[in-house]
């Protein structure tokens, strides 16, 4: 569990294989809600590489000392990203 901001990650290794890795992120909020948005790249077993990059909104909550995950988003295409990016745009 992450006690601070910073030590949120969503690289996930299993069986020395780096799975899921992080590229990038961005903190949206911070506090007792803390919102990141990550860029990060998954592995496929099948291609023995990693996939495109990929994106997702996740919050976490401050409880009892400790960040826990609450809720995520995936978005599932670059073509998705770019469609909420339009849209915000479009609404601010």
């Amino acid at each position: 569990m992450a006690e601070t901001v910073d030590e949120i990650t969503i690289n996930y290794e299993e069986d020395g294989v780096v799975l899921v890795k992080e590229i990038d992120r961005s903190v949206l909020s911070k506090g007792a809600w803390t919102t990141i948005i990550f860029r990060y790249r998954q592995w496929d077993r099948g291609k023995n590489d990693y996939s495109p990059d990929r994106y997702t909104i996740r919050r976490y909550q401050k409880v009892k000392g400790s960040y826990i995950p609450k809720s995520k988003f995936n978005i599932s295409s670059a073509a998705q990203a770019e469609r909420i990016i339009a849209a915000l745009k479009g609404w601010l």
